[in-house]
């Protein structure tokens, strides 16, 4: 119990392990070695807590509790990425893990349900890496194409392409049919947002920084840092509060200004089967809507 307590508290405050190893009575070798044992025995509780509904009911069940949040139909899943602060790794590779903001980074991809759960969670690219890379290069990506979730989708922002299964917000909606289906796409895609920051308000290291210097210690504390939070949020403990110095998600407005991010991996027919799926979304769904 006092590894998984000094463990808990080095989440929440990001300090460096002497602070946390001083706090509870133990040597800063002792709190390190401590540290990355309760870390990857943590994240190796991710498939039990982190993972995609797989049985018909359960998909249904999230897919409807999606829709009576904003009345987008279908979705299962919200996607996107964020951003989780690390020290400079050094070596010859170091500069890769810099973002486009200027500080070093891991890019974390996560696809959470309506209850701020992550249900994906994808931690191993750099700070440099885009969003639709990571993305093209996942398990979702090939599951979603392989059919396994049926006519399901996922809602993203507009750093990813627009696909059957992805449907991104319209850079310029003109008709009515148009502006509800951006509205309501964005209302749920907020879900995502939200979860990003109940995770780094809960545990300040993702905001703050980490001090850890190799990958997998990295990468088995963000994994860790997901199972914990939907234990929490399974559990039914309170939302932490709001923390100035927590980065949180930059606005929408800033998201749609930015555009959509050239893709050369993939052809015409990926964009026109999505352009067709939101199509009818817009013109059958959500015109009848408005009658």
């Amino acid at each position: 119990m006092n590894q998984l307590l000094l463990t808990l508290r080095f989440y929440a405050t990001g300090s460096h392990l002497i602070s946390a190893g001083d706090f509870s009575g133990v040597s800063k070798t002792s709190a390190h070695r401590i540290v990355h044992r309760v870390t990857i025995a943590i994240a190796r509780l991710r498939p039990n807590y982190v993972k995609f509904p797989v049985i018909a009911d359960a998909i249904k069940r999230k897919q409807i509790k999606f829709f009576n949040f904003a009345r987008f139909p279908k979705v299962l899943g919200a996607l996107d990425c964020t951003h989780i602060k690390i020290q400079s790794l050094g070596g010859n590779e170091a500069e890769i893990f810099r973002n486009r903001k200027g500080y070093f980074s891991m890019n974390v991809q996560a696809v959470c349900n309506k209850d701020l759960e992550f249900i994906d969670i994808v931690a191993r690219w750099p700070g440099s890496a885009h969003d639709s890379t990571i993305f093209n290069n996942s398990r979702i990506r090939a599951l979603f194409e392989a059919g396994t979730f049926g006519d399901r989708l996922l809602i993203g922002d507009s750093g990813y392409l627009l696909r059957s299964y992805i449907m991104t917000p319209l850079l310029n909606p003109r008709t009515r049919n148009e502006q509800l289906y951006n509205e309501s796409l964005i209302r749920t895609r907020n879900t995502i947002e939200r979860t990003f920051g109940v995770w780094k308000r809960r545990f300040p290291i993702l905001a703050l920084g980490t001090r850890f210097q190799k990958m997998d210690s990295i990468m088995a504390m963000i994994v860790a840092t997901a199972v914990l939070h939907n234990i929490c949020r399974k559990s039914g403990e309170p939302l932490p509060p709001d923390d100035p110095q927590v980065q949180l998600p930059v606005p929408w407005e800033q998201i749609l200004e930015e555009g959509r991010m050239p893709e050369v991996h993939n052809g015409p027919n990926i964009r026109l089967q999505g352009n067709q799926v939101q199509q009818s979304l817009i013109n059958g769904y959500f015109r009848m809507l408005l009658q």
